[in-house]
């Protein structure tokens, strides 16, 4: 009986802290992809996000809710409109992607880097699709 009750009276693990980041990059850099494969999720049929996702990332001590904000041209302007309330950011960079390409998301790191909102905050810079030919080493990017 003792072994039963406390089985059964231990209660719901305690929660796991919650922290919210923000990820952006300009389209095709492989945030959706990243995200897809954090939360074991399949990689088929993956589409560019028009706008914003939000995803639930589950670790073993933490959730991280992360807001993946769209890399076109005629979004990256909204960016800083979900800024707010973000507690890291993830800025995932193609590491095999045109001279022109890398200039803009330089620039656009730079600015997020700047920004009011992100600019106390800590950044992950990914170099992604390192599995690519083309792909510039880290010391590169």
């Amino acid at each position: 009986w003792q072994c039963f009750r406390a089985l059964c009276c231990k209660g719901p693990p305690p929660p796991r802290p919650e922290y919210d980041l923000v990820c952006i990059g300009l389209s095709g850099s492989g945030k959706t992809s990243l995200l897809s494969q954090l939360c074991s999720e399949s990689a088929e049929n993956i589409v560019s996000t028009t706008g914003f996702s939000i995803k639930a990332v589950p670790f073993q001590n933490a959730i991280l809710n992360v807001k993946e904000l769209g890399g076109a041209d005629n979004i990256r302007k909204y960016w800083s409109r979900y800024y707010q309330g973000s507690q890291g950011v993830i800025f995932v960079l193609d590491s095999a992607s045109s001279e022109d390409d890398l200039e803009t998301a330089r620039n656009e790191l730079h600015s997020a880097l700047q920004h009011p909102q992100l600019c106390t905050l800590p950044f992950l810079i990914l170099a992604n699709h390192q599995d690519k030919p083309a792909a510039r080493s880290v010391q590169e990017v």
